[in-house]
């Protein structure tokens, strides 16, 4: 089945794109939750006047997430946790504990930006991957120490 995608699917296509998927994707994911339409002529004009409202807030969006970005280009983020005798971590450091470090910091982010593929069970600095928007990606450094043992930054 050819649909037209309304935004961007990611490992799809973007926005206005269209491409071929298999009938149930189309009916039972993209087009319920309204991220593709089927590929008429008249969706295609729609889609073609739709194009010139999400271009300005595409740039906008974007231009917004690199503001961002600059801001948080040398952030460092402390995080303690009670750690046993092996210097294994009681527990983990996840997405939500990041994001709440980083709210701490004047930064209220989703949890969903974060791009970490597995909690972090070790103590030492990890890069944490943020996504921001579709083009913006950046690094930021956590660093796990044991309680009681916080550096100030």
């Amino acid at each position: 089945m050819e649909v037209i995608l309304r935004e961007h699917v990611d490992n799809l296509g973007s926005r206005g794109e269209i491409v071929k998927v298999s009938d149930g994707y189309a009916r039972n994911y993209l087009l319920p939750r309204k991220l593709a339409l089927l590929a008429t002529e008249g969706n295609r004009r729609h889609i073609e006047r739709e194009r010139v409202k999400f271009d300005a807030k595409e740039a906008g969006d974007k231009k917004l997430a690199e503001t961002v970005a600059a801001r948080m280009a040398d952030l460092e983020i402390v995080i303690a946790r009670k750690v046993g005798e092996t210097q294994a971590l009681y527990g983990s450091v996840t997405t939500a504990d990041i994001a709440e470090a980083l709210a701490a910091k004047g930064f209220d982010l989703d949890r969903r930006k974060l791009q970490l593929d597995e909690p972090i069970r070790k103590i030492g600095d990890v890069d944490v991957p943020v996504k921001l928007h579709r083009e913006v990606t950046l690094l930021i450094k956590v660093k796990v120490v044991a309680e009681g043992a916080q550096t100030q930054s």
